[in-house]
């Protein structure tokens, strides 16, 4: 490994002017510069940056923990948030926590002994009022921010989030301006916020149309295709009269078109779809499937600007961003209203 002290010697100067030059130190002449850092880089040298952090006090290092990568929800977010650190000179490290709340806590653990700078953290939602891990994260005071809802357990930190109440609303409003009376609802798992909005938007929008909102239409999901098939089963077993069905994610909705494809049904003449979040699959579906485009990309910019905010010591405010229907082929008039 190539040492400051190779430099020197190779360079004719002292380890001091080198170290001077790699940290672009004012009194250094800008030809000298030049000259060490072009020598540098033909021998090769790479920057101790672990030896570098404990220096500075700052590894510029951001962890970044999220459910799994397989979920197409996190690429495009991922991506805004690497893309910002990589400008402002931050590594990002990675990990999964499976939607495992021992998991979580291992990861956070592991980042914490890495000493980030900061941490982004799709909360591990359950339906304790306490998490022990996040009254810890509290107490070391490592800049945190919440990709996602605020739930009892992590209510005192900073988050970015989706308008899921607005932006369901919207979808629900869809398929009622199309002429759906009966929607059926495919809903995610109850310790999820966002799942809970979702259904939540859903129903004031039946409300607001004086459409009566009934239990026997609602369908628990979760998250996956294959929960998104059991539902649409359990729906059809059950004799559901339901022209439209809405959806809590694109994943849910897919799973669930699938079913109705393969018992014959056609979309969007027998039964529309609607589904939430834009994934890249929803517009290759078999049927391009109509959704909500979540702001997934302005999710992590807005994650990165908060966390900005929080290592400048001030507070930022909770970011809630709006979505949009997305219209395609998986939604039509009913035959019969």
């Amino acid at each position: 490994m190539v040492r400051l002290k190779d430099i020197a010697q190779a360079a004719g100067v002292s380890v001091m002017t080198v170290s001077k030059v790699l940290r672009d130190a004012p009194d250094i002449s800008a030809a000298t510069k030049v000259r060490i850092r072009k020598l540098s880089e033909e021998m090769g040298y790479v920057p101790d940056v672990l030896a570098r952090g404990l220096r500075s006090r700052s590894a510029k290092l951001f962890g970044l923990l999220i459910a799994s990568s397989t979920n197409p929800l996190y690429a495009r977010m991922v991506m805004a948030i690497e893309e910002r650190a990589f400008e402002i000179g931050f590594e990002v490290i990675l990990g999964h926590s499976l939607n495992r709340p021992e998991r979580e806590e291992m990861y956070i653990r592991r980042f914490l002994s890495r000493r980030v700078d900061g941490l982004f953290v799709v909360p591990v939602y359950r339906l304790d009022q306490k998490a022990p891990i996040y009254d810890e994260l509290e107490k070391h005071g490592i800049p945190t921010v919440l990709l996602g809802h605020k739930a009892p357990f992590c209510q005192n930190f900073v988050n970015v989030e989706t308008d899921d109440i607005g932006s369901s609303y919207l979808a629900t409003k869809h398929l009622l301006k199309l002429g759906h009376r009966r929607i059926a609802f495919l809903a995610g798992h109850q310790s999820s916020p966002s799942s809970q909005e979702r259904l939540e938007g859903y129903r004031r929008a039946l409300k607001e149309a004086g459409v009566e909102y009934d239990d026997r239409r609602i369908f628990v999901a979760g998250a996956t295709i294959e929960e998104g098939r059991n539902a649409a089963l359990q729906m059809l077993n059950e004799s559901c009269d339901a022209t439209a069905v809405q959806a809590v994610n694109d994943l849910v909705a897919i799973g669930a078109a699938n079913v109705f494809l393969d018992q014959g049904l056609k979309i969007p003449d027998d039964i529309s779809v609607m589904g939430f979040g834009n994934v890249l699959t929803s517009e290759h579906f078999r049927v391009p499937l109509t959704t909500v485009r979540q702001p997934k990309f302005r999710l992590g910019v807005a994650a990165m600007e908060s966390m900005n905010m929080l290592i400048a010591g001030e507070k930022p405010e909770t970011q809630r961003l709006s979505a949009e229907v997305l219209e395609r082929e998986s939604t039509a008039a009913p035959k019969v209203a």
